[in-house]
């Protein structure tokens, strides 16, 4: 039952492996949140997952998507904010993203569509 409870309150990030510069990141994130309830999933490996998310395939091998604890879905800079605001040495940095975001969304926009065309191009997926 508390196992039941816990999968059900964990953050659920939803990532694309085939992107080799976002694996990196979310390898070392992973690493770094090892204490943390959260479920991984990669949609490279996982298509289907994003039914789960109401979403289309390529908006989530554009963009991270992370479900919060409390059911909220969090998209591209806001859910780097949320893993982050969850990481210890990196708080500041989901404080940082949060109150700059007229800032790191449109800067996090752009790198994630650049990351997109160069993966189609390299024929990644």
């Amino acid at each position: 039952m508390e196992s039941e409870k816990n999968a059900a309150t964990a953050t659920t990030v939803y990532y694309n492996s085939a992107c080799p510069v976002c694996d990196a990141g979310i390898r070392d994130q992973r690493g770094r949140m090892q204490a943390c309830n959260i479920k991984w999933v990669d949609v490279h490996t996982e298509p289907g997952a994003v039914t789960e998310l109401n979403s289309e395939l390529e908006a989530v091998r554009e963009r991270l998507h992370v479900r919060n604890a409390d059911g909220e879905l969090l998209v591209g800079e806001q859910a780097l904010a949320a893993l982050w605001s969850q990481t210890s040495g990196r708080r500041w940095l989901g404080w940082l993203t949060l109150r700059l975001n007229f800032l790191t969304r449109p800067l996090y926009n752009y790198i994630a569509r650049q990351l997109y065309h160069w993966n189609r191009r390299r024929g990644h997926w």
